[in-house]
């Protein structure tokens, strides 16, 4: 088969076995370096890849993707239509796939051993929320337990463990912004609840947020009606909120609109700065790893000095010379790259078995860890591997192509 000569030279140069020991030991190590940084990056980006896309799943799942409100001077407007009217002109809209109703206000929750927290009370209506990601998380009881029972609640495991408390024990709701006149003066509005219903969704929503239904959160309130002031908006892609939200604004101007962004923008923006920061930590171990071929090509370049000489005498010109030598680097490259995405792909498929086996649980009982392997991620990593390896290749070359036959040869 025809090859370039220098693609044939170099290719010979990186298979030979005849370079110091010195020069095969950085070599190699070069190699192996470049293996673990991709094999590393790619196993972290994809469980930050999953870690992410799991706290989208979880957190968008409750987070409504868009609340809308009435402006605070339209309250006593009569011309606005009811939220059953106005929830069935939403559905009309396009990307929006759900409305739900919602009472909300801010509270705190005591137990009866004493213990405090605040929590944000959700008045829902459970027959709108049949696809609610609480219905398929409920640990016991079940979110239609709101209808069925009088001032009934729902409330995260981790917030029932924190006071200690359990299916259809007490708990006392508290409104501090809420007061009342009684004769011993003005108090904050307070009622006991019945827990009819634990969930887990396993993230920090399960610590602050319980359920109510909107007629006794009305009660709560000392309102009238349902207690209906606000409609959640679900869309069939949450990241396309703010592109809903402008239309809706030119349709509906009397009504506030608030999205996912301003209330959970800030986590999800530092979640994708960490996994930005962990691609440039591991990237630079490639990069450290790449430029090891440096050290090891200029090397040979001063073992091959009179090589390159009788081949240059031969008639081969200066960007022969550096043809030879940058093969010969992206060899090295090459063979560290492929390898690497191969070690860090098992690994990534393999991870939450390599936990079990040494007996490591990151998350807790019965959790796994979230991993999610990107091809496009792993197209990514390999080119940037590349190239590292090829610019790692070119001051060698270059200074290889700088060599003057006749002053080498008549040295030899």
């Amino acid at each position: 088969m025809f090859q370039p000569v220098s693609f044939f030279i170099g290719l010979r140069y990186s298979r030979s076995r005849k370079s110091s020991g010195f020069v095969s030991f950085i070599t190699f190590f070069s190699i192996v370096g470049i293996v673990l940084g991709v094999a590393s990056l790619i196993t972290v980006v994809s469980v930050m890849d999953g870690l992410e896309g799991e706290q989208k799943r979880r957190i968008l799942g409750l987070v409504p993707h868009i609340v809308v409100a009435n402006q605070p001077q339209q309250n006593k407007n009569n011309a606005l239509p009811t939220w059953q009217i106005l929830r069935e002109q939403l559905l009309l809209t396009p990307k929006v796939k759900k409305v739900t109703p919602l009472l909300e206000s801010e509270a705190l929750i005591q137990a009866n051993s004493g213990a405090l927290r605040g929590v944000l009370i959700q008045g829902i209506m459970p027959e709108f929320e049949q696809h609610n990601i609480v219905n398929n998380s409920m640990v016991s009881g079940h979110l239609d337990n709101l209808s069925t029972q009088s001032f009934a609640i729902v409330i995260g495991q981790s917030l029932a463990r924190q006071l200690d408390v359990d299916l259809g024990d007490k708990i006392r709701l508290t409104l501090p912004n809420k007061t009342v006149f009684t004769p011993m003066g003005r108090i904050p509005v307070q009622r006991t609840f019945t827990i009819a219903g634990i969930f887990s969704v396993g993230s920090q929503v399960d610590e602050g947020l319980v359920y109510i239904h909107s007629k006794d959160g009305a009660k709560l309130h000392r309102q009238r009606g349902d207690g209906v002031e606000k409609l959640r908006l679900y869309l069939d892609d949450a990241f396309a909120a703010e592109h809903v939200v402008k239309r809706l604004k030119q349709q509906y101007p009397q009504y506030d609109f608030t999205t996912w962004r301003d209330t959970q923008g800030a986590l999800f923006s530092a979640v994708r700065m960490e996994k930005n920061m962990m691609w440039l930590m591991l990237s630079l171990i490639i990069a450290v790893a790449a430029f090891n071929i440096v050290s090891a090509l200029v090397m040979v370049v001063i073992e091959k000095k009179g090589e390159i000489s009788i081949l240059q005498t031969l008639g081969l010109d200066r960007l022969g010379v550096v043809k030879i030598f940058i093969t010969q680097g992206l060899v090295n490259g090459f063979w560290g790259v492929t390898i690497g995405t191969v070690v860090g792909a098992i690994l990534t498929l393999n991870l939450n078995t390599i936990f079990t086996l040494l007996g490591v649980n990151l998350l807790g009982a019965g959790q796994s860890l979230p991993v999610e392997l990107s091809v496009n991620n792993v197209f990514s990593i390999v080119l940037s591997a590349l190239a590292m390896s090829f610019i790692a290749t070119l001051y060698p070359a270059y200074q290889a192509s700088l060599t003057e036959p006749a002053e080498v040869l008549r040295n030899e």
